[in-house]
């Protein structure tokens, strides 16, 4: 009776230390979209935060990961999807709303390029063996640069923005090396 309990024990244990980065990953997702609700509702700046607060677990669920020996595909898929919306879609939408949208229709594009590029890149991600380098600036980096344009706002004249907003696009589907620290 007793060993019948000790391996139902050890099957859950292993069970949930085997979900312990995708669950961080999915804090992730969540502060990304409490981003977007906060942004929605007017309030930019918990928006801006809750995008720096993705950026954190989004470091520590790779972390996690690799010391805990549970990397898999779901989980790189996963991470991919989440990040989207935390470092494409929430910082973009920060943007937007804090400036772009003064431009009218070309605010609006360049802030679906960010997005399109982002995508791209994290496809282009998904789909090449990892060598130690990323290919393109990593959208976590272009996400957190563009998020953190928000701190600038009243500093910089609303132009620039459309122009910081291409530069990461091409960033991250170029074909400059990065090499992960």
């Amino acid at each position: 009776m007793f060993m019948l309990e000790r391996e139902r024990i050890d099957s859950t244990f292993k069970k949930v230390k085997g979900q312990t980065a995708n669950f961080l990953t999915l804090i992730n997702l969540s502060l990304g979209t409490l981003a977007l609700l906060f942004m929605v509702s007017g309030d930019l700046k918990i928006g801006f935060i809750l995008i720096f607060l993705a950026g954190l677990f989004d470091r520590f669920d790779g972390m996690v990961a690799r010391k805990l020996h549970i990397e898999s595909e779901f989980g790189k898929q996963l991470d991919s999807l989440c990040d989207l919306i935390s470092f494409g879609i929430a910082p973009a939408f920060l943007i937007y709303q804090v400036v772009l949208h003064q431009f009218g229709v070309p605010g609006m594009i360049f802030t679906v390029i960010f997005i399109v590029c982002g995508a791209i890149r994290l496809a282009r991600f998904n789909i090449t063996e990892f060598t130690g380098s990323f290919v393109g600036v990593p959208i976590t980096l272009a996400g957190c640069l563009m998020a953190a344009g928000y701190l600038t706002v009243d500093l910089v004249p609303g132009y620039l923005y459309m122009f910081l907003t291409f530069i990461l696009s091409v960033l991250m589907i170029s074909t400059i090396t990065i090499e992960k620290r």
